[in-house]
């Protein structure tokens, strides 16, 4: 009872594992024509086909009744009378059937050239116009992919490794065309072959048909079996991808990382690690091959002997010619062709399956930030910044990393925060162009909650410049450019020069048309960082976020920016978060979080009264940090000095 319950349930996940794949079968709903046409040119392909054996069938019994009709023929006339009574038939009809058996050869010679070219062109077409389809349906696949994962807010990113995702977009999509591709049109072509095979032999002969019907059930049990054993295994065989592939990924981001550290030899170890547990499921999925295709010739051959065997004792006593046995051995190909490829097509259906459902759990994923049904545009906003109340819990569970968070800014302002890692400084900011949403509470922008507005809206009114630059591949312009790539030449210049990246940009020969490199490879961090704000500030924001923007730039070059940045912010609502006190003593307000709360607020002078954090930080940082602020005129000499 209990094998029973665990075979059902066996089935069950099986023909569960198979619903993305049907989903994914569906694309070819949009290239119906194609279809339509691909599967006509099987059809018509398959039909061709069928009819060779009947044709060499006539072909040898020309051959084998033209020659014992000139046998018959050469006797003494008499003779020849006899002989003809002997065979039931007549003199005449012998002479008909040596004089038109050369007549019937190539009359049959032609029909099958004729069939065979039918047989080509029509194969091609189903060929070229199903790899057509399995394309245009990579390419839908891929796009959605891509534009799903765009979509996704950063909760699922987090969950998520980038490695996994791209193997999904890639390998797993690629299975899937195979198997539309090749595979579906496969299984289609070896039904009919297989089921038209099976009509003529019993139209043919019942008896010898009898003697091969018992085997075809042990075959499909098999490929049954097969499939519900192997989908999961496919699927493990992706994960092991996967997990190797993010490795890979992982090292060549890190690649300089590691070579610091020295720590080669151990990421190769873990790479070889991963590339092992790949390797080990592969072979598993090998081993249910190597069994299933002897198997599967096991049964073919015991049909065919069982053929020759009872085939060859028609002919002995006349009740088969020998024409008939040889059609009756080629369609007998066709019953075991198909059985045989079968096992590929499973195997594909499989790999299909497993990769499908990786594929549908990105695109079937929720997104925790969307528009909400009918969410108007945000109309262009004054800066008014209020959090009420707000808490907020990385995957709504665990200690909150924002608890009860209340503050206003006021259009204009400029509001710091400060706070040792993990106070919470990083996730406000995050909240404001709703990268997360609020667990409890609301953030307001001039009076309107941000989850009532379209997040294109929002954040288009909405500089940042994060932590952790993040250039593209293309020149320095386009990466400036990158919100907004209609803006001129001018406009572009103009951002450069208040963020302090004018000047260097113009060392190089190619000046805005200088290639950025690989993630930014060929600029150095502070490049990069000021590449990044002026990227922010063409954007013309009402909203500036600056996420420890100057922490890659030197004290002279974040005295550059910072100066650029305070001219800026002017008529902007800006929060900064920043290591360095000099760059946040002039704001508005300070906000010192700890552990996911507010515990000190108010402008430098108060919190160096009331707040003994405050008053900690600040005498941990260099007075000259202070004074580079506090004295413009004299800031470019002291940054100079702290640089000696």
């Amino acid at each position: 009872m209990v094998e029973r319950r665990r075979k059902q349930e066996m089935r069950g996940r099986a023909l569960d594992g198979y619903k993305p794949l049907k989903r994914a079968i569906g694309y070819m709903l949009k290239y119906r024509r194609l279809t339509v046409i691909a599967y006509v040119c099987l059809i018509v392909a398959t039909l061709a086909q069928l009819a060779i054996p009947q044709l060499m069938q006539n072909i040898i019994d020309a051959i084998t009744g033209g020659y014992v009709a000139r046998q018959v023929l050469a006797l003494p006339q008499l003779a020849q009378g006899l002989a003809a009574a002997a065979m039931g038939t007549t003199v005449p009809a012998l002479e008909a059937t040596a004089s038109g058996a050369v007549n019937t050869l190539v009359g049959a010679l032609i029909a099958i050239l004729i069939f065979a070219v039918a047989r080509g062109v029509f194969a091609f077409g189903q060929n070229f116009l199903a790899q057509k389809i399995s394309q245009n349906m990579a390419f839908d696949f891929r796009n959605n992919l891509f534009s799903k994962i765009q979509r996704l807010s950063f909760s699922y990113h987090d969950r998520n490794q980038t490695g996994q995702l791209m193997v999904r977009a890639t390998d797993d999509v690629e299975k899937v065309r195979l198997f539309i591709g090749q595979g579906l049109m496969m299984a289609l072509g070896s039904i009919i072959l297989l089921t038209s095979t099976l009509v003529i032999l019993l139209a043919t002969n019942v008896n010898l048909t009898l003697v091969i019907l018992p085997t075809l059930p042990f075959a499909l049990i098999l490929f049954m079996v097969f499939g519900a054993i192997s989908q999961p295994l496919f699927e493990k065989v992706q994960q092991r991808l996967s997990a190797m592939n993010t490795v890979f990924q992982e090292n060549l981001a890190g690649l300089r990382l590691v070579k610091a550290f020295v720590q080669e030899p151990y990421e190769k170890k873990r790479f070889e690690k991963t590339a092992e547990a790949h390797y080990r499921q592969n072979l598993r999925v090998s081993l249910l091959f190597s069994f299933l295709f002897p198997t599967v010739m096991l049964i073919s051959n015991l049909g065919q002997a069982a053929i020759y065997y009872f085939g060859g004792q028609q002919i002995i006593y006349g009740t088969l010619t020998i024409g008939e046995w040889q059609k009756f051995g080629m369609y007998l190909l066709y019953v075991f062709f198909p059985l045989g490829q079968l096992g590929f097509i499973i195997s594909m259906m499989a790999q299909a399956g497993a990769s499908a459902r990786r594929v549908y759990e990105i695109l079937d994923a929720k997104s925790d930030v969307v528009n909400k049904p009918g969410a108007p545009a945000l109309p262009p906003v004054q800066g008014n910044v209020v959090f009420n109340n707000v808490t907020f819990s990385y995957f709504s569970s665990g200690d909150p990393a924002l608890d009860s968070i209340s503050f206003a800014a006021e259009p204009g302002q400029t509001i710091a925060l400060l706070g040792a890692t993990g106070s919470g400084k990083t996730t406000i900011i995050n909240l404001i162009p709703r990268f997360y949403d609020v667990t409890g509470g609301s953030v307001m922008i001039d009076g309107t909650d941000v989850r009532d507005v379209t997040i294109e809206s929002l954040r288009r009114q909405i500089g940042i410049v994060l932590q952790e630059t993040t250039l593209f591949s293309g020149t320095i312009r386009d990466n400036i450019a990158f919100g907004r790539p209609d803006a001129s030449q001018e406009e572009v210049e103009a951002a450069a020069r208040a963020a302090a990246a004018h000047d260097f940009i113009m060392e190089f020969p190619a000046g805005y048309d200088t290639p950025v490199g690989e993630r930014g490879s060929t600029l150095s961090g502070g490049q990069k960082q000021r590449i990044a704000i002026a990227r922010a500030l063409l954007m013309d924001p009402r909203i500036l976020i600056l996420d420890d923007s100057t922490s890659s730039v030197d004290l002279t070059t974040e005295y550059h920016i910072q100066q650029s940045l305070n001219r800026l912010m002017k008529g902007r609502t800006s929060f900064v978060i920043a290591q360095r006190i000099s760059t946040v003593v002039n704001a508005d307000q300070i906000l010192v979080l700890e552990k996911g709360h507010i515990v000190a607020r108010g402008v430098h002078e108060e919190l160096m009264e009331n707040s003994e954090l405050y008053a900690e930080i600040y005498s941990s940082q260099l007075v000259e940090d202070v004074t580079l602020n506090q004295d413009d005129e004299a800031a470019p000499a002291l940054a100079a000095q702290e640089v000696q």
